[in-house]
This record gives C-alpha cells, sequence and structure tokens, in this order.
C-alpha cells in the first residue's frame, strides 16, 4: 500500500476520469482551430505554425518533465501544444508535402506503434499510471504528440475522401468511441489498449468537430471566426480544469507487477 501511494505521488499525470476525457476532446478541437488559426487565418502557413508550436511543446514538455508534481495547468496547456503542433504538422505533410490523408494516417500510425513498442521494450509496459520518471515521460509525451498528428490526419482522410463530411466524420469517431467504451465496462479487454484506442481516436474526434466549426459553407462547415471558436474553446477548458476535479493519477486499472498489459 504505501508503495502504491507513493507511486501515485509521483504521477504528473490526471486521474482518468469522465473529466480527463471532455477537457481532451476540447483541447482538441481547439487543437485543430488553434492550429488552423495560426496557419490559415494569419497566413503563416503550416512550416511556421508548426515551428510555432513545436518550439512551445519542447518548453512546455521540459517544464512538465521538471516538476515535481502533476500541475494541472501545466499539463493540459502540454496536451494543447502537442495537439495544435499535431494540426499544423499534420497538414503540412499531407497537403504541402502532398503525402496524402490515407499515407500521412499510415506513415503516423505506425510511428505511434513504433513508439509504443520502444516504451514497452524499455519499460515494460505502456500504462499511463508507470509515467513516474522523466524517460517515461519522454515516452509519454512522445506518443501523445505522435497520435495527436495521426488524428489530423486520419480525422480530414474520413471526413474528405470517404464522402463522410465533417458532421459524419465525428459521428464515426464517436460511435469507435462508443464501442471502446463499451468494451471497457463489459468485457475483459486489456484497459491499457482500451485507453490507448481511445486517447488517440479522441484526436480526429476533435479535428472533424473542430473542422465543422471553421470550415466554409460551401465545404460543410459552420464558417465560424477560427480565433473566436479557439478563445471560446480555451475559456472552456479552464472552467472545466478549475471546476472538475483534478488529481494525480494514472490508469483507472494498475498493471501487473511483471508489467504485463492489464
Amino acid at each position: 500500500m504505501q508503495a502504491e501511494n507513493t507511486r501515485s505521488s509521483l504521477s504528473k499525470v490526471p486521474a482518468v476520469t469522465l473529466g480527463f476525457w471532455l477537457i481532451k476532446i476540447a483541447a482538441t478541437t481547439l487543437g485543430e482551430t488553434g492550429g488552423d488559426t495560426v496557419s490559415m487565418s494569419l497566413n503563416l502557413g503550416y512550416l511556421v505554425g508548426t515551428a510555432i508550436f513545436l518550439t512551445a511543446l519542447v518548453v512546455l514538455v521540459s517544464l512538465q518533465i521538471a516538476a515535481s508534481r502533476f500541475r494541472p495547468f501545466l499539463y493540459w496547456a502540454t496536451i494543447i501544444a502537442s495537439t495544435t503542433a499535431g494540426t499544423t504538422m499534420a497538414d503540412f505533410a499531407t497537403r504541402s508535402l502532398g503525402i496524402g490523408y490515407a499515407g500521412g494516417s499510415a506513415l503516423l500510425l505506425a510511428g505511434v506503434v513504433a513508439m509504443l513498442g520502444a516504451w514497452y521494450a524499455v519499460e515494460r509496459t505502456v500504462a499511463v499510471e508507470s509515467v513516474v520518471s522523466a524517460r517515461a515521460e519522454g515516452f509519454y509525451w512522445g506518443t501523445i504528440t505522435l497520435s495527436q498528428t495521426l488524428g489530423t490526419a486520419l480525422g480530414d482522410w474520413i471526413a474528405d475522401d470517404t464522402g463522410l463530411g465533417y458532421l459524419g466524420g465525428a459521428a464515426f469517431f464517436g460511435g469507435l468511441l462508443a464501442l471502446i467504451a463499451a468494451a471497457y465496462f463489459w468485457t475483459g479487454a486489456s484497459r491499457v489498449v482500451l485507453f490507448w484506442l481511445a486517447f488517440i481516436l479522441t484526436r480526429p474526434l476533435g479535428a472533424t468537430v473542430g473542422d465543422f466549426l471553421d470550415k466554409p459553407f460551401s465545404e460543410g462547415g459552420l464558417a465560424l471566426s477560427r480565433p473566436i471558436a479557439t478563445l471560446v474553446l480555451a475559456v472552456f477548458i479552464i472552467g472545466a480544469i478549475l471546476v472538475l476535479p483534478q488529481r494525480a493519477g494514472g490508469h483507472p486499472q494498475r498493471a501487473e507487477p511483471d508489467g504485463r498489459l492489464s
């Protein structure tokens, strides 16, 4: 019991609760509108936008790793930096470099799987509650950044190339998340695997919702102001952090002592 309490106190990531997922979805939606604000509305382009957000991400990840305990605003600021950087990086790769949505999604999925594989090979677990060391945090934030980038490309692929549109894409990813929730409550599937599947899929959900809010009417969006949508989402996230319980934790199910996924 004492070892568990010590491990929990050292964790610098939040407990995985309903509030966690609400803020995560809002943050990923902000990542889309915020990334588009810089690269499109301000006409800075994807490469400059990527440089800006990657710089912010490196600084925030460094602060997060250096922190002695879980700090909610620092953690969520780092998540937002990863998702805005993911937006501009994915758009640069799929549009500016011409890789395409399908090719970008496949390449980034391979990157996420490779990062998780390297993490597991070194730490013998990829459970979130294992993020109690600088090395584990490095793997954690690397996986998150790749998954946020993957989510942007995947959301664009489903919304644009399949003809589902932004609302159809949001419904598609919402349905997949509902299936994951059902598996969590009614099956014995690995909680660690379900967590990462849900974490990855909340990003394209946010991407399609964000695109629906700010894309022109001619493209199936609501043509809302990107900066205003970003500001509203930021205010919502700050309010949610203040109102919803924020405590250090980890994955809702502890990893097995031998490091197996559980």
